[in-house]
C-alpha cells in the first residue's frame, strides 16, 4: 500500500516594500508611456485635420475665383494641360474652368525671347508656327478672363497646337510689341 504524503509549501518571503525613489521612477515612466501612446497620435490627428481643412478652404477659394489669379498654376495643372511656363517668367496668372465635357486652363505670363522659344518647343511647336496678326483665342475665351486682343499698336502673333484627345490642345497668342519681353496668352483645352 502506498502512502500519500502531502508536501507543505515552503513559505515564501514577501517582496521588500517598494522604495520611494523606485515608486517615483515607475510613475514617471508610466506617465511618459501614456503621453507617447495617446498624446502623439492625438496631436497627429489634430495637425492632419487642420491641414485637411486648410486644403479644402484653398480649393473652395480657387473654385469660387472669377477671372485670373496672380499665381503660378500648380505643377500638376501645368503637366495635365501641357503648359510649360518658362522658369523666369513674370506676371504669371491663371484661371481654370471645368465641367463634365471640357476643361480649360487660361494662362498668361511675360517671358524673354528665349523663354518664348522654350515654351513653344515645350508645347510641341515653334516660333515659325506663330502667324503675325492672327488671334487664335476666341472672343468667348478672351471674355472669360478679360483679355483684350483689340488693342491698337500691338504686334500680335498666334498659333493653334492641336493634339488628339485626351491630350490637350493649346490656343496661343503672343504680344510681340516688345520682342525681348513677349507677353504670352494660352488657353489649353482638354476633353477627358
Amino acid at each position: 500500500m502506498t502512502t500519500l504524503t502531502t508536501r507543505r509549501p515552503t513559505p515564501q518571503t514577501p517582496p521588500p516594500p517598494e522604495g520611494r525613489r523606485h515608486m517615483i521612477v515607475r510613475r514617471w515612466i508610466t506617465a511618459i508611456v501614456i503621453v507617447l501612446l495617446i498624446g502623439i497620435p492625438a496631436g497627429y490627428l489634430a495637425i492632419s485635420a487642420e491641414q485637411s481643412r486648410a486644403s479644402g478652404r484653398d480649393k473652395a477659394a480657387e473654385s469660387a475665383a472669377e477671372g485670373l489669379r496672380d499665381f503660378w498654376p500648380s505643377l500638376m495643372k501645368r503637366r495635365i494641360y501641357e503648359v510649360p511656363i518658362p522658369a523666369r517668367s513674370t506676371g504669371v496668372a491663371y484661371f481654370e474652368t471645368s465641367n463634365w465635357k471640357t476643361s480649360r486652363l487660361y494662362v498668361e505670363f511675360r517671358t524673354s525671347a528665349e523663354g518664348l522659344d522654350a515654351f513653344l518647343k515645350g508645347v510641341g511647336t515653334s516660333r515659325a508656327a506663330l502667324e503675325e496678326g492672327k488671334i487664335t483665342i476666341s472672343d468667348r475665351d478672351a471674355g472669360v478672363v478679360g483679355w483684350n486682343f483689340g488693342l491698337e499698336h500691338r504686334v500680335w502673333a498666334g498659333t493653334v497646337h492641336t493634339q488628339k484627345d485626351p491630350r490637350p490642345s493649346q490656343d496661343i497668342v503672343a504680344d510681340l510689341t516688345d520682342p525681348d519681353r513677349p507677353l504670352v496668352y494660352v488657353v489649353s483645352t482638354t476633353n477627358p
